[in-house]
């Protein structure tokens, strides 16, 4: 039977009979599909151009994905303390998380940095505490993810620095810079520079890398981020993407081939709620990168065509009504970023909408991952939605719309012109003002929060607390580093010089930082030279 017979003789008399919930679904979705939306001829295997059912031919049989929980708050020593927690318990990499002032390039000293130490992340000052990070973490055995952006550069100058105090070379370390500064510019804020400027350093770590630290991961091109500020599926995919097509475009002007250094980018992905939709998202943007960087830019060097990334599961869909029900949230979030073929997860806490993750929760989040693994059965499958109707068509629809989008882009100057102007930030304003018309009028149900509501009264969970005294100290203690390290303004003046030429910055920086110059002045110096990013007003 057809699909238009059995819309005419099965469905039509049915929906007469029982309409549909809703009037109006939220997207326009097929009702059913069937092998008539699907060219079977282009259904790939798996480790096979463009990639869209893995990168590799055996799944997770051989390897399961890095379980690698994002952590960090207060001072060095106390993340360290949650980071050999988290090992004890199983998991197989590590993902640090910076506090604000770390972010955007102030010591924890500074006047800009007041009431913002430890909060969100880690307060880093110094290669002391770069150390003292990492205290008792063989850096040549466990790779690690770094969150950070406008300053990277200077963060992994201060890795390579530990890595170097505890005799491990910089060819043995593993692990990823975020480094993606244009989704900065676009959904967080956490810049300091001028893209132009910015730019040079993410290329500058792109060229050291590539001939001074191999097995590092110089980029995590972030959607995640982009996805949490409102946007929809197709536009993470494709601003995202637009993002990479950017760098890329960006090492090349700096003369770098590009097998030199793509097979090093990675990408960050967001977890949400759709499941079959976000399994079909990470397939195609699988295909996406893959015929970008063959067909655009000419490789058909396999690992510049892989697309490796990492998932986080979605942040903004945690509620902190019925904290509980955010458990049954990550778990559909991470099996669908599973079954999407991710490199890499993250599972949130449910206690991440009231502030940041107990350690009971944290485990909770971790053991998650752990049950999907163990448990399900679903590792031992590759790509096992693979030859359904409805992912197949959700891919290739998504890979349409996502590429179509990419072309508007290109069609308005590019990433970097859109970003500037504004336009990729009204898009995305536009989609979260829809989404959340969308929950006020209860078109889109959030369970405990629009609807199955209950009395909030006399529940609680128990809240990670920042020490205050610990704060404190970690002041006190980069006082008395600044008092005993010695005259650091040569290495500042250098850095200084450098930023004024074209010469790569980056083994300035570790020089710098190895003589315990801080994160605010190296970014200080920078500031002097190239000055600060002020966005236009685009409401």
């Amino acid at each position: 039977m057809s699909k238009k017979r059995w819309e005419d003789e099965t469905l039509k008399p049915t929906l007469e009979k029982y309409p549909e919930r809703k009037e109006t679904l939220l997207d326009k979705r097929d009702i059913l599909n069937t092998p008539e939306e699907v060219n079977e001829s282009e259904i790939e295997l798996p480790g096979k151009f463009p990639y869209t059912r893995g990168i590799h031919a055996t799944g997770y049989r051989g390897r399961l994905w890095t379980m690698r929980q994002y952590a960090g708050f207060g001072t060095a020593k106390e993340t360290n303390e949650r980071f050999r927690y988290l090992l004890a318990e199983g998991q197989s990499g590590l993902s640090v998380a910076f506090d604000l002032p770390t972010q955007i390039g102030y010591d924890s000293d500074d006047a800009m940095a007041t009431g913002e130490v430890g909060k969100v992340g880690v307060a880093i000052d110094s290669v002391e505490d770069m150390d003292a990070l990492f205290d008792q973490v063989p850096l040549d055995k466990v790779s690690t993810s770094m969150t950070i952006n406008a300053p990277a550069s200077i963060l992994l100058a201060m890795y390579i620095a530990t890595g170097a105090n505890q005799g491990v070379s910089q060819e043995k370390l593993r692990g990823t810079i975020q480094n993606d500064i244009l989704k900065e510019y676009i959904a967080r804020g956490t810049y300091i520079f001028p893209p132009k400027h910015s730019m040079r350093l993410t290329t500058d770590v792109f060229e050291y890398c590539a001939e001074n630290v191999p097995n590092w991961n110089t980029i995590s091109v972030s959607g995640y981020h982009i996805r949490e500020a409102g946007c929809t599926a197709e536009q993470e995919l494709a601003f995202t993407i637009a993002n990479g097509i950017a760098y890329v475009e960006a090492a090349i002007e700096k003369g770098l081939d590009i097998d030199d250094f793509a097979p090093r980018m990675t990408f960050f992905f967001n977890g949400h709620n759709d499941f079959l939709y976000e399994i079909a998202k990470f397939r195609a943007a699988r295909k996406l990168w893959a015929n970008i960087i063959s067909k655009r830019f000419g490789s058909n060097n396999e690992k510049s065509m892989t697309m490796k990334f990492h998932t986080q599961t979605g942040g903004s869909t945690l509620t902190a009504q019925q904290p509980h029900n955010n458990v049954v949230r990550t778990a559909i979030q991470a099996l669908s970023a599973v079954l999407g073929g991710t490199q890499s997860l993250h599972t949130n806490a449910l206690d991440e909408a009231l502030g940041l993750p107990s350690e009971k929760a944290a485990k909770v989040a971790l053991r998650t991952q752990q049950i999907i693994a163990e448990e399900s059965g679903i590792p031992n499958t590759v790509d096992p939605l693979a030859g359904s109707y409805t992912i197949e068509t959700m891919t290739q629809n998504l890979h349409d719309s996502s590429m179509a989008l990419i072309e508007e882009i290109d069609s308005k100057g590019g990433m970097l012109e859109c970003i500037e102007e504004g336009w990729v930030q009204s898009q995305i304003m536009d989609s979260a003002y829809k989404f959340q018309k969308e929950v006020e009028n209860k078109e889109r149900i959030i369970v405990g929060v629009n609807d199955y509501l209950e009395d909030e009264e006399g529940q609680s969970e128990e809240i990670t607390k920042i020490n205050e005294e610990a704060i404190e100290e970690q002041i006190k203690k980069l006082s008395t580093l600044r008092k005993e390290r010695g005259d650091v303004s040569k290495y500042i003046e250098k850095i200084e010089e450098i930023a004024s030429t074209d010469e790569n910055l980056m083994p300035h920086i570790i020089e710098a930082v190895r003589n315990k110059v801080t994160i605010g002045e190296v970014c200080n110096s920078l500031r002097k030279i190239w000055g600060e990013y002020r966005p236009k007003d685009i409401l």
